[in-house]
């Protein structure tokens, strides 16, 4: 008589545990992906094959690295450091300076699954501020720390500090001289220097995504100054719920329209394709603030989302053995890149 409940329930565990299973099969049916891009703005045409290159191997050791270790927070960090580390772009080594001719940086990091995020503003003589952003999400109470707080974080945790002045490159200080020059003659908007920022988002198998944003911030910007990329919301978002986000263009733009925030509402709440989502916002706030801005995205379903209002903007992505890349509206280039082997590409 009492055989019965204890069969019953045996079959109701095994059940159970397949279903579990089941699930977690389910779940995990997305392609691993990694998505960067290099800024938007006015890039030069002798400067296009050298943003291609530099993208290309960001995105690369991104895989590389979601491949290797599993973690999608892994994956854009790494990422976003192969372009603090490369000159041609304006993050890290290669960060424009402010009116003072100094190197400010900002930088953001979050992960999608439990909505955790390292922000950081100010940053001076060190090569990678993407990783001082995630040592303090993990390291400490506070998600946003900036100026002097934030490179106290950077020495306790061993992150190497670089002579002052170490970052500034002759490519910056010329493009701060033309900036002032420029003062006196036209009061028209003009990008000097690297353009935009860079940033990364990426997606593993079970549907984690993660972002990264990186920038020096505008040539001749006040010292203090702050832009969209380590704002929450407006220039890095991640939430496996609905998507992850790098935003690049005109920071003061981008944070008071609020972009990632406004794009990932519309797929949550609008059934838009990350795509849609990410050409309506941008559009409209093209239109309404007549400043430009481009924006990498990876949505809940693994779709992609790549668009820019402004004359261009360097990306790349990896996916499988496919690596595409472009410069320019429209453009989709594609490369096999085969198993992981090698980060030196051309």
């Amino acid at each position: 008589m009492n055989s019965y409940p204890r069969f019953a329930f045996f079959w109701l565990f095994v059940l159970s545990v397949h279903l579990l299973q089941a699930v977690e099969r389910k779940e995990c049916i997305f392609q691993p992906t990694v998505l960067v891009h290099g800024g938007a703005g006015n890039i030069a045409d002798a400067k296009i094959p050298i943003a291609k290159r530099g993208v290309k191997r960001a995105a690369r050791r991104g895989y590389v690295t979601l491949q290797d270790t599993g973690s999608v927070l892994d994956a854009v960090e790494h990422a976003v450091n192969s372009l603090e580390e490369d000159g041609n772009f304006n993050a890290g080594y290669g960060s424009v300076l402010n009116w003072e001719g100094e190197v400010e940086m900002d930088a953001a990091i979050m992960h999608g699954a439990q909505l955790e995020a390292g922000c950081v503003s100010l940053v001076q003589d060190i090569m990678h501020p993407i990783t001082l952003a995630r040592r303090i999400m993990e390291t400490t109470r506070h998600r946003y720390l900036a100026g002097a707080g934030a490179m106290q974080i950077a020495k306790a945790e061993g992150i190497d500090i670089l002579p002052k002045g170490a970052l500034v490159t002759e490519a910056a200080l010329k493009s701060l001289e033309d900036f002032k020059a420029s003062q006196n003659k036209t009061r028209d908007s003009v990008l000097f220097g690297s353009p935009g920022t860079v940033g990364a988002v990426a997606i593993d198998a079970c549907g984690n995504v993660a972002a990264a944003t990186s920038t020096g911030g505008i040539t001749g910007k006040l010292p203090g100054r702050i832009g969209d990329s380590p704002v929450l919301g407006a220039g890095t978002y991640a939430d496996n719920e609905t998507g992850a986000i790098s935003a690049t263009g005109h920071g003061e733009t981008i944070m008071r329209y609020n972009v990632a925030s406004r794009i990932l509402a519309l797929v949550q709440y609008g059934n838009y394709t990350i795509q849609q989502a990410t050409e309506q916002v941008l559009q409209q706030m093209t239109d309404r603030f007549d400043e430009t801005a481009g924006i990498i995205a990876i949505d809940h379903r693994g779709q992609l989302g790549i668009h820019f209002t402004s004359r261009r903007m360097s990306w790349a992505y990896q996916r499988g053995e496919e690596l595409h890349f472009g410069v320019d509206a429209g453009e989709d280039q594609l490369e096999i890149v085969g198993e992981p082997r090698t980060l030196n590409l051309t």
